[in-house]
């Protein structure tokens, strides 16, 4: 049995898909755009899946065609933040010519993303343990990889001693959630004082750590 679409001219069938597939993208962006001003408003425990669908003006049928839950949503956010950022991450990383240039650039850039996209910087602002505990959506995944592969490309060319690229990859990724968490919780954001602060702890730090294999 044919559909509609199936049967109509091939350049009434494209806009028709094209249109459907912008629904689609508006409908989505909606339930987001919603979700970050109800979780910044009541926090993520508090909030709803009914409050999110109340503020979007959409149909809860379709609120469901794209999210399962609450939890499902707040994941999407911080994927679409993680999203936001990893390019000014890789553009940092093509510019800087040592580690010690990259972990300088790398943490002005996420300290000034905190402190400059005011959505982002509400919904964690609101819900910082939450954020803490939901870091194992794919985006984020990725983004801790990419900065895990930067590291062991550095170890490989010399640039940095063989220590446990994974160790350090964590601990920078830390050292920037914890004081990007502080940071945003003071009444005057400075993104250039945190940044300093990092960069001074890790690059003061990494020269100390025994190398592969080394026992202190």
């Amino acid at each position: 049995m044919s559909t509609d679409l199936e049967d109509a001219p091939p350049a009434e069938a494209a806009r028709a898909l094209g249109k459907r597939e912008r629904t689609k993208k508006n409908n989505r962006e909606a339930i987001l755009d919603a979700a970050k001003i109800v979780f910044a408003d009541l926090g993520y425990g508090a909030t709803s899946v009914r409050d999110i669908i109340r503020r979007t003006g959409l149909a809860s049928g379709t609120f469901y065609n794209y999210f399962k839950s609450k939890e499902e949503v707040f994941e999407a956010l911080m994927d679409e933040g993680m999203r936001r950022i990893r390019p000014r991450l890789r553009a940092e990383r093509i510019r800087s010519r040592t580690f010690e240039d990259f972990i300088r650039n790398a943490y002005r850039t996420y300290f000034d993303y905190l402190a400059t996209d005011r959505d982002t910087f509400q919904v964690i602002r609101r819900n910082p343990n939450t954020v803490r505990v939901r870091m194992d959506s794919p985006e984020i995944i990725a983004g801790f990889e990419e900065i895990r592969e930067y590291i062991e490309e550095d170890i490989r060319n010399g640039a940095l001693p063989d220590v446990d690229a994974e160790y350090l990859m964590a601990a920078v990724v830390g050292i920037a959630m914890e004081i990007g968490d502080r940071m945003l919780r003071r009444p005057e954001m400075d993104a250039e004082e945190a940044s300093t602060f990092a960069t001074a702890l890790v690059l003061g730090g990494f020269r100390a750590l025994p190398h592969k294999g080394e026992t202190k």
